[in-house]
């Protein structure tokens, strides 16, 4: 989940990029076609006066041009500055992500031996326990009624086991009550 989580939110950050380029690119472009149209209209103007007017026209065209060339400048800055700072926000979380992810693998790794190590100690408990027991105990056991059984185990400190012989079928409502010492039948 954490990876799905992950991968969302970086194809988010990533459209978010693209459509911030994509508005910028626009700009761009709007301004190049304002800087043709201005160009054109100071043209004209230019066509229709004369002497002085004409001269004017001309000077007002090549100021809007440099104003127009420097919007288009300002905004190809603009657009690689916003760039620059999204792919950088974007490294920065992915290497936080990279790291919260390698934190959770090794908690996982480290709870994993845990258990194991809490397994093996219960088995070698049981090892041992059947061990000092020994065969002819737990074969009396075994032929013992369910409540001498459960009097045997609990002796012994065994707590949520049952002895079978291994031929006859447990009723395991009645095997945990007799267990328990709730009731007898």
């Amino acid at each position: 989940i954490n990876a799905e989580y992950m991968g969302a939110e970086e194809r988010e950050q990533k459209a978010k990029g693209e459509l911030e380029r994509q508005l910028l690119a626009d700009k761009s472009e709007a301004e190049k076609e304002r800087k043709v149209l201005l160009e054109l209209q100071a043209l004209s103007a230019a066509i229709q006066s004369t002497g002085a007017s004409k001269a004017e026209a001309k000077a007002n065209a090549e100021r809007m041009t440099i104003e127009g060339e420097n919007d288009v400048t300002v905004a190809k800055l603009q657009a690689q500055a916003r760039k620059t700072n999204l792919e950088a926000e974007l490294r920065v979380e992915q290497n936080k992500r990279s790291a919260e992810l390698e934190y959770l693998t090794e908690l996982n790794k480290l709870e994993i031996d845990r258990s194991k190590r809490m397994a093996d100690i219960e088995v070698n408990k049981f090892k041992s326990s059947v061990q000092a027991i020994g065969a002819p105990t737990i074969a009396a056991m075994a032929r013992a009624g369910p409540e001498m059984q459960a009097k045997l185990l609990k002796g012994l400190g065994l707590q949520g086991y049952m002895l079978t012989d291994g031929n006859s079928p447990i009723n395991l409502f009645n095997a945990a009550n007799s267990l328990t010492g709730g009731g007898s039948e």
